[in-house]
């Protein structure tokens, strides 16, 4: 009888494993001793030997266990750190008489004696300064457009340190300005005039020619003396003086100042309002007017465009055509007020209308009402109640502007609020 396909293909299998020889034998692996483990102590442990069966003596066999137990842990050493003792080294005289450069005897200078009690520079200054006003004028040499961001960190914060600027620029403004400035060199002999801009005086010595000059920067109609502020209020002593021009007025040295960042509608040729004659060589550093002038410019337009905004999305104004804001614009200041400023008391008319661009401002109604005390009498109270608030985007006194109506609430600002106002002077 024929087999079965299957029983025949499990025969065959078989006879096939029968003839594959067995594996290899392989030897079992080394184990690694523990680092961390003192096998004598756990040798010792394992052999210990209870031979008492009572229980007073099972407990004791289990203290000693315990006492054993933590001795098989390999504890780590700790190691103090070393000690360095520094060698003090002991330079020989000749050294450093020959390194420190030779002095002039200034015993017997009056001059230097009278710079020290002024508070002045000596004329042996620190060499860190000279290396700092020498790295500052190599920067003033290249241009504007070849200056690294440090470059033009460094120019920023050494004019930061000049009187005459920081007085009547703000320091945003002085940090844009000085990524412009430039550096001239004017020779011996030569009028310099400051008309187009502001000129310091780095190095070399200059006369002014008049003895007055205008503001930096001319809001009024007033002048001020020909006396410009010194970096160091360093005191020219009378050698640097000519003695021909005893009248016309000080010296120019080192971070004096000139000119103007006014931009003149008409500069007559022959003016020499601003101009100084060099008595040297000098390096002058000029901040150009034209800058000055376009940076106001650039800050009044964005100015206008927040305020045309504000008011735009104050609910009063929001169908008010553009070109009317922006005659609105032109009599609006920012304004500031601390929490808890009164703008306007109830009863009073309020000389100016507000648009609330940050912050905002409480409203009180003033309530008068009746109390009965103990003694039976009535009394009348005056109480300022809380009516609500006026959040960003909103306006209020237009009404009492323009119709002269007194305010029947007090407004309170509640935090730090900054507005946009009209002054009724100008609105009438």
């Amino acid at each position: 009888m024929p087999m079965s396909p299957l029983p025949a293909a499990i025969l065959s299998h078989m006879i096939a494993v029968s003839n594959v020889p067995p594996p290899p034998l392989r030897s079992i692996p080394n184990l690694q001793k523990s680092r961390h483990i003192d096998y004598g102590q756990l040798n010792a442990l394992c052999h210990m030997r209870e031979k008492q069966h009572s229980r007073t003596n099972i407990l004791s066999a289990h203290n000693v266990f315990m006492k054993q137990y933590p001795k098989i842990f390999l504890q780590k050493k700790v190691r103090l750190p070393k000690l360095f003792k520094e060698e003090e080294t002991r330079i020989p005289a000749e050294d450093t008489a020959e390194s420190k450069p030779l002095q002039p005897d200034d015993s017997h200078n009056i001059a230097i004696h009278v710079k020290k009690a002024r508070g002045g520079r000596t004329l042996y200054g620190p060499k860190q300064y000279e290396e700092k006003v020498a790295h500052f004028m190599a920067i003033l040499k290249k241009l504007p457009i070849h200056r690294t961001p440090s470059e033009h960190n460094i120019v920023w914060k050494m004019l930061k340190t000049i009187p005459d600027l920081t007085s009547q620029l703000l320091d945003e403004h002085l940090k844009v300005l000085s990524k412009n400035v430039i550096s001239e060199t004017w020779i011996k002999g030569s009028t310099v005039i400051g008309n187009d801009g502001f000129y310091i005086i780095l190095k070399g010595l200059a006369r002014p020619q008049t003895q007055i000059y205008k503001n930096l920067i001319e809001e009024h109609d007033s002048t001020t003396s020909f006396i410009p502020q010194s970096f160091h209020s360093f005191d020219f002593s009378e050698e640097f003086r000519n003695p021909l021009l005893a009248g016309v007025g000080p010296m120019l040295g080192q971070w004096s100042t000139f000119g103007t960042l006014e931009v003149a509608a008409h500069i007559e040729s022959e003016t020499k309002e601003y101009s100084v004659v060099t008595e040297e060589d000098c390096e002058i550093l000029k901040i150009p007017a034209n800058n000055f002038s376009k940076l106001k410019a650039e800050k009044t337009k964005l100015e206008n465009q927040q305020k045309v905004k504000l008011i735009h999305k104050c609910p009063y104004y929001v169908e008010w055509p553009t070109l009317s804001i922006y005659e609105l614009v032109t009599f609006t200041k920012w304004k500031k007020f601390p929490p808890g400023h009164v703008i306007v008391e109830s009863g009073n008319i309020i000389s100016f209308v507000a648009y609330i661009n940050s912050g905002y401002c409480k409203i009180y109604r003033n309530i008068i009402g009746f109390s009965k005390p103990q003694s039976r009498k009535v009394k009348k109270i005056q109480k300022l109640v809380y009516m609500g608030r006026l959040n960003e985007k909103e306006s209020f006194g237009e009404i009492s502007v323009l119709l002269q109506v007194p305010f029947t609430c007090t407004i309170v600002t509640g935090k730090d609020v900054e507005m946009a106002i009209i002054e009724d002077k100008d609105l009438h």
